[in-house]
């Protein structure tokens, strides 16, 4: 079914989700896109609804878009609701059947890069904080937050977890794409740079330099058995697996110069924590094992830390929790199943800085982010829409 054929049917929910979509919000700066144009919109529409609206710039033509909707029922709880309006680059135009940027609604589904992650949530959060004010007075505020820059080092959540308005937010709903599951616990994310400094020299006089490329494979070796130790120390988790530390850049030499012994190698690790697992312990132990595999060769080792990302976890009995899990299953007639966010999200960075507990639930499959002929059901964004506003009834003690 195309969305000419849904008509005026067509949720304004899903509406709004489609056009988000027609917009590429990839950061790109050899085209200079940004999420602006994405921010333009949301912002457009919120003042539409008469709410206060702050845009704020986290870097040149990346804003957040910053909504407070008070509930006018007396003094509350204060409730956020997040999203982020970047979106990955589309890739191979090849390997996809619809257009990216189309917003075509075909088989009850809106097709296209960002369908899931996540501006199907976005939208629906919004409306779901706007049928709850036009429902009446509610306990408390809404702080709604479309964010920048979620793909890339969540500057958005950085800046706003800064902010004066971030300490007074009591829990929040991350309303990333989970197929339907109430994730309570999301994995850290620790990207390490390894630099490793030896000595240039001749490739026919190798005992004039120190070859850092000689040290790679001792190190990725110590790697992966730190990583078994890791393992088999804090388990599988439930959620989430297990913990990875994984090599995912390798920068040396060049082809160009195939005769030169290079000075300097890189190695980038990307490790993916689970609760339990020791950021600080990891990071010296990396620095350890980088430091013993190149003495040997006479290389010297250097740790660089790119960003800092912890597991969080709440438990089942928190407010926020219990809201959104009820909230489910008054919605959907069916009890939530709990799981795991794989990745992390904004809410790891409003729990890190600002300490703000979260619930990460929203409309989409959990694997189909990034991917080509990325989609979304419609039944899924009115759906958590629904779920939104009953949860957000929950947490506030609204009637």
């Amino acid at each position: 079914m195309t969305s000419e054929q849904f008509g005026d049917a067509l949720p304004p929910v899903v509406r709004f989700a489609q056009e988000l979509v027609r917009l590429r919000t990839v950061v790109d700066p050899a085209t200079g896109s940004t999420e602006a144009p994405a921010a333009a919109l949301i912002m457009t529409l919120m003042r539409s609804f008469g709410w206060q609206v702050d845009v704020v710039e986290v870097a040149p033509d990346r804003p957040n878009v910053i909504a407070v909707v008070e509930g006018g029922g007396g003094p509350g709880p204060t409730l956020m609701f997040e999203g982020h309006t970047d979106v990955v680059t589309e890739g191979d135009l090849a390997t996809w059947t619809v257009d990216p940027y189309g917003g075509e609604i075909r088989a009850g589904k809106l097709w296209g890069r960002g369908s899931a992650d996540m501006k199907s949530g976005v939208a629906a959060m919004i409306y779901a904080v706007r049928e709850l004010q036009l429902a009446g007075p509610f306990p408390g505020r809404i702080v709604v937050g479309a964010l920048a820059d979620e793909e890339g080092m969540m500057l958005g959540a950085k800046h706003f977890a800064g902010t004066a308005l971030a300490g007074s937010v009591d829990a929040a709903i991350i309303c990333e794409p989970e197929a339907g599951e109430v994730c309570l616990v999301a994995k850290g994310a620790l990207r390490l740079l390894i630099e490793l400094h030896g000595a240039m020299a001749h490739g026919a006089m190798p005992h004039q330099g120190r070859n850092p490329i000689l040290v790679l494979g001792p190190l990725l070796a110590a790697i992966a058995d730190f990583q078994q130790e890791l393992a088999g120390r804090v388990g599988e988790h439930e959620h989430l697996g297990h913990v990875y530390l994984t090599p995912t850049a390798i920068n040396a030499g060049s082809r160009e110069q195939g005769n030169v012994i290079p000075a300097e190698a890189y190695l980038y690790l990307d490790v993916r924590s689970v609760p339990g697992i020791d950021h600080d312990e990891v990071i010296a132990r990396v620095a350890e094992l980088a430091v013993a595999a190149g003495a040997p060769h006479g290389v010297t080792a250097e740790v660089i830390v790119v960003d800092n990302r912890p597991a969080i976890e709440i438990g089942k009995d928190h407010p926020i929790a219990v809201a959104v899990i009820d909230a489910h299953e008054a919605v959907t007639g069916e009890p939530a199943r709990l799981g795991g966010v794989p990745g992390t999200t904004d809410g790891t960075i409003l729990f890190r800085d600002a300490a703000i507990p979260s619930v990460v639930y929203g409309p989409g499959g959990k694997w189909i982010a990034h991917q080509s002929d990325e989609f979304v059901s419609i039944d899924d964004i009115t759906t958590s829409m629904r779920v939104y506003v009953e949860a957000a009834r929950r947490f506030l003690g609204a009637d």
